[in-house]
């Protein structure tokens, strides 16, 4: 965490993340494919062009994707564990969050409110 001894005391760092899928070991009616994918890059979700991703599968990693994008302690589940399934038993969707760069950012750039030290 050198790093983070560099930053202002207005800046913070976030992981960008790929979230793809990894393996289908149902049926998926959403057609969706293994290596299908969908990026987080601070707030902002994306997806390669044309492509789609299911509904019930991304909402499966809603709740596990801002903690993904920070650092935590070593010790914690959301350091080692990166595996989320899609909620429809029949479908057996693995999905994996990877960790990609480490970007920096300014709190006035991404909220309303602004910094006061």
């Amino acid at each position: 965490m050198e790093k983070e001894n560099t930053l202002r005391d207005d800046q913070f760092e976030l992981y960008d993340l790929t979230v793809v899928v990894e393996n289908i070991g149902g049926n998926c009616t959403c057609n969706m494919k293994v290596g299908d994918k969908f990026y987080l890059k601070g707030g902002k979700l994306s997806m390669p062009d044309t492509a789609d991703f299911c509904l019930y599968a991304l909402q499966s990693t809603i709740p596990l994707l801002p903690t993904k994008q920070r650092k935590n302690h070593p010790a914690d589940w959301m350091e080692t564990d990166a595996r989320v399934v899609c909620p429809d038993p029949e479908c057996k969707l693995v999905m994996r969050i990877d960790r990609d760069n480490l970007r920096v950012l300014n709190h006035d750039d991404v909220s309303p409110i602004k910094w006061e030290k």
